[in-house]
């Protein structure tokens, strides 16, 4: 090791501190058994490392709100004993275009979120899907090229200016229709007009 400059050698081959106390340990699930454990192998993404972890974290928050039950300390203070914990969904526009409009749509429908919370562009991106398919591109595609093939890129997903045109058609349908009612009413308008 004579070789070595000895700045090279302090930062390579300096002695290590052991880890933090209470650090847990990486390490993946084990898939040798019979068949998937899948408590388990969600478990143990908290112990698998990278963004794994945060998701390991994400699982124990939902399973710690999906457990919650009120303390006789709350059951006094006038809590229902058979109250539950009130979900709130908060999500974007580029989860729409992706692949988590099926899952926000399970969520929903199966009653497992109690509020949803959304930005326009969420609502938008969700009549878009409805109108025309998005497909799996990749991050290094040169938007200039997209352009002209009439392709938009959100991420690593293609959207045809089709479906952003056949949104607009039928917004700006929904607009008119709407403006007509509200000058035949001469009132204030209300939604169930427009069935």
């Amino acid at each position: 090791m004579e070789n070595v400059p000895s700045s090279a050698a302090a930062a390579v081959l300096g002695a290590s501190e052991s880890l933090p106390a209470g650090s847990a340990l990486v390490r993946g699930y084990d898939f040798e058994g019979e068949k998937v454990d899948y408590d388990a192998l969600f478990a143990s993404y908290a112990t698998t490392g990278f963004q794994a972890t945060n998701f390991g974290k994400a699982i124990d928050i939902v399973n710690h709100m999906l457990e919650w039950k009120p303390s006789e300390e709350q059951i006094k203070n006038d809590v229902s004993p058979g109250a539950k914990c009130k979900i709130f969904l908060g999500y974007t526009s580029n989860m729409v275009s992706a692949g988590m409009r099926e899952t926000i749509k399970f969520l929903v429908k199966y009653k497992m979120v109690d509020v949803l919370v959304s930005s326009a562009g969420g609502i938008e991106e969700d009549f878009i899907k409805c109108l025309g398919p998005t497909g799996v591109g990749s991050f290094d595609l040169k938007g200039h090229i997209l352009r002209k093939k009439g392709l938009n890129r959100i991420g690593n997903l293609l959207v045809p200016n089709d479906n952003y045109c056949k949104f607009e058609d039928w917004e700006k349908g929904l607009t008119t229709r709407t403006q007509y009612i509200i000058g035949l009413q001469k009132t204030k308008f209300q939604c169930s007009a427009l069935r």
